[in-house]
């Protein structure tokens, strides 16, 4: 399931290349048909992500709410502005990162904030956000670059539930969880339902709010990290680095926690936030010496103190980390380190 950078990042992509443009709106598969009718024709006025939600607004008060969950998928085609991060890796990249390589700049001992993505030509992905170019993007739990379609629009690959076009781009959806058409009120609802989101608002009252409700329940810090109602867009990899760098046991009692803890853990929730969103890639290892953070970046493996590393030797302290279940959910963390 894509965590929050991923769905940031496919908003993203639709506000550099969908907002302010008139679009053609149906439905291939037939599913979204009356929906799709609805708000053909219509210009795309804004694309906001919240968590792991995604709204799109279009004009006369239409709303489009989209939750990918685990099989969603978006596929962007066309001349369309893209991250130099995606088109330099050629590989996958998102909630569970790219399996392509990029290269990384840093000096040994900075914190991953301070490392940037150097793409193929040398130039910062950053700053060098690319001009349009006809290209084939697939956004969902891992993102794949591959070459343009000879037409466009291309034909609709697999069951697409609703496609977007333009003039010159289109955004084809596959597999969500939910797809639906909401008042103004209808998705102000569903915002007021989810916990705050760092990528939006990371003020202190922000911080406060997610402090509160998390220090209302007595479950497990492990279940209540990846509650989207008390903080958002937090998933399986996220929450099992996160405790670990916290050192936290995921079975404490979250009302047993102090405040200093719980704002420790938003903090490094913005953190890492901030460079998933940036990155594309869920980099949660600090301090890496130029080498490895290399590999890190070419190779989940290497990027990730404790996810999927079940079995294997801590980096820390050479216990090796446990996988267990924790709500129907995989939990890794080493028992030592995270007493």
């Amino acid at each position: 399931m894509p965590e929050g950078h991923s769905v940031h990042r496919i908003a993203r992509q639709f506000r550099r290349n969908f907002v302010g443009q008139v679009c053609q709106v149906s439905s291939p598969q037939g599913r979204f048909a009356l929906g799709a009718a609805e708000i053909d024709g219509l210009r795309m006025l804004g694309a906001t992500a919240v968590g792991k939600q995604m709204f799109l607004e279009f004009e006369g008060d239409h709303w489009l709410r989209i939750h990918l969950g685990i099989y969603g998928a978006w596929d962007f085609a066309g001349e369309i502005v893209v991250d130099d991060t995606i088109a330099s890796a050629q590989g996958r990249m998102g909630q569970t990162n790219h399996a392509g390589t990029v290269l990384g700049s840093a000096e040994a001992g900075t914190d991953v904030s301070d490392h940037d993505p150097i793409d193929r030509d040398g130039e910062d992905s950053i700053s060098s956000i690319g001009a349009p170019r006809r290209s084939r993007v697939r956004m969902a739990e891992n993102d794949t670059v591959s070459a343009a379609d000879a037409e466009f629009p291309p034909p609709p690959i697999g069951a697409v539930r609703i496609r977007l076009l333009t003039e010159n781009a289109v955004a084809d959806l596959r597999g969500p969880t939910v797809c639906e058409l909401d008042t103004p009120a209808g998705i102000q609802a569903v915002i007021d339902r989810l916990g705050p989101d760092p990528q939006n608002d990371d003020s202190e009252s922000a911080a406060q709010t997610f402090i509160e409700r998390a220090t209302k329940t007595a479950r497990p810090i492990g279940i209540v990290l990846m509650d989207q109602s008390v903080i958002s867009g937090i998933g399986n990899v996220y929450r099992a680095e996160m405790l670990f760098r916290a050192r936290l046991n995921p079975h404490t009692p979250t009302k047993s926690l102090t405040r200093e803890q719980l704002h420790g853990l938003w903090d490094d929730w913005d953190y890492l936030l901030e460079i998933g969103v940036r990155l594309g890639q869920m980099m949660t290892m600090d301090k890496l010496d130029p080498e490895s953070y290399t590999l890190a970046m070419a190779n989940r493996d290497d990027r990730h103190w404790v996810y999927k590393r079940e079995g294997l030797p801590c980096r820390k302290c050479g216990t090796n980390i446990v996988l267990e279940e924790m709500a129907n959910r995989k939990l890794y963390w080493c028992v030592t380190c995270q007493q």
